[in-house]
């Protein structure tokens, strides 16, 4: 038997009922992953593996620098060959870590290739999966067509002109391509010279001059408005912990024209400026309908060295222990007193809050919509096996798992889809081992459309999207 087979993951014969008949056909929303949109607009063929797999992929480059491997072959001016044959000598290293499951699954999707990776079996399979890649369904349009993604979600900083999702929209592709509002940049008031450089940027962008706090509100205002008539439903902040302090209006203005001036933010100052424009981010999304997404705890460039030499995102990233609990209860309060509290999914990064999380959910909740704010899925260091099945398990104790809105790639890499599948099978195992115990019942009329919503139908009525 090959190693990626039609029962993989799936431990039981109740999972894989559950799995082949509720849950593999089912279409892809994905609405939430860094994808380059210009990639889409231009429908770009890859010349070959290392340009689709390897060319951006942080967890990769992370895994090989646990190998050994030299960074000029992680990142640096190797030919893509060369990094192509040191991440297959890696892979057999990261036995028990989820690239090895994600490594097969990816060959054998998207190729068809059911050898398993290495040194001695590299150069065929670079052979193969490169001829592969000159097939008319090879394009990055022709791969959402062919994993059935009916839309998937772009993320975006507000000065950018959505030229290519303009593009995308303007051609007819099937697959709907939206924007995701992720003004991050607008909160770094520590940083004047980088926050000056930003906002001059938004006042291009959104074609005004912007000489006060509240110009500069209205241009982000502005910003919103476009993404909005460009399809976007959902904005995006990542942050280490949500603000618990928010600064009035006439004292955010004080902070942002000292930055304006050069003066950098204190700590505290940056803290009550992010309260201040996270509460009015929050109005503007509820206003519209719109879905807050809030990535919490992650612990960002750590390694100076690599970051000053090559920049962010090149996996030297980790998990923060920031305290969340009181701050994430503080800002959605706010926003829930105020009567602008949006649609909200809340994502982790350290599992020692997944009860914090999956308990906070249940604080904000309303009568009018199902499931209105919801406990994300596995994220990042978490989007693997036992981390997706602890995010479950917390939600399903504390909450409701039925009106879970379910996976999303959260990549960089066009090759990332099958982590869809990844998760259904994952899925499907958890409630199927449920089922042979006897802790749920075996019937596929209550339990099929549980999954079947998890996976597609859940996420496509909450977010409110036009689906191709």
């Amino acid at each position: 038997m090959t190693f990626i087979h039609d029962h993989f993951l799936l431990q039981t014969e109740s999972a894989r009922r559950l799995y082949h008949r509720h849950a593999a056909d089912q279409p892809i929303l994905d609405y939430h992953n860094h994808l380059p949109p210009a990639d889409i607009a231009g429908d770009r063929r890859f010349a070959n593996l290392f340009e689709i797999w390897l060319e951006g992929d942080h967890y990769k480059w992370r895994a090989m620098r646990c190998n050994g491997t030299p960074e000029r072959l992680c990142t640096g001016d190797a030919d893509p060959y060369e990094k192509f044959l040191a991440f297959a000598r890696t892979v057999p290293h990261t036995l028990r870590n989820p690239l090895y499951h994600w490594t097969h699954l990816e060959l054998k999707r998207y190729f068809g290739i059911d050898r398993l990776l290495d040194e001695s079996t590299a150069p065929g399979i670079w052979e193969e999966a490169n001829a592969a890649l000159a097939g008319s369904d090879m394009t990055t349009r022709g791969i959402l067509e062919r994993f059935d993604v009916r839309a998937l979600c772009t993320t975006d900083d507000p000065t950018d002109d959505l030229s290519h999702h303009r593009a995308v929209a303007a051609s007819g592709f099937a697959v709907k391509v939206y924007p995701t509002f992720r003004p991050d940049k607008a909160l770094n008031v520590h940083d004047p010279a980088g926050f000056n450089a930003w906002t001059e940027k938004l006042a291009a962008a959104a074609d005004r001059d912007i000489g006060s706090f509240a110009a500069f509100k209205d241009a982000l205002r502005a910003r919103h408005d476009f993404f909005h008539a460009c399809g976007g439903r959902l904005s995006d902040h990542g942050l280490d912990r949500c603000p618990a302090v928010f600064a009035t209006d006439a004292e955010a203005a004080a902070i942002f024209d000292r930055a304006r001036n050069g003066q950098a933010a204190s700590a505290e100052e940056r803290e009550a400026f992010t309260g201040h424009l996270m509460h009015y981010f929050g109005e503007l999304d509820a206003e519209k309908g719109w879905t807050k997404q809030l990535h919490l705890g992650a612990m960002r460039n750590n390694n100076t060295r690599l970051f000053r030499s090559i920049g962010p995102d090149i996996g030297c990233d980790s998990i923060g222990d920031y305290p969340q609990g009181r701050a994430l209860s503080a800002y959605l309060g706010r926003l829930d007193e105020a009567g602008s509290l949006p649609k909200t999914i809340l994502y982790n990064n350290n599992p020692n809050d997944n009860y914090i999380f999956a308990t906070m959910i249940g604080n904000f909740q309303s009568g009018d919509l199902a499931g209105k704010v919801q406990f994300g899925s596995g994220w990042w260091f978490l989007d693997q096996k036992e981390g997706m099945e602890w995010q479950m398990n917390a939600l399903s104790n504390c909450g409701l798992l039925s009106r879970f809105v379910g996976m999303l790639t959260d990549s960089r890499s066009f090759m990332s889809f099958p982590r869809h599948e990844y998760f259904r099978r994952t899925l499907c195992n958890l409630i199927g081992r449920d089922v042979e115990d006897g802790l749920i019942p075996d019937e596929d009329g209550l339990v099929g459309p549980m999954i079947e919503n998890i996976c597609y139908g859940n996420a496509r009525d909450f977010l409110g999207l036009e689906l191709g």
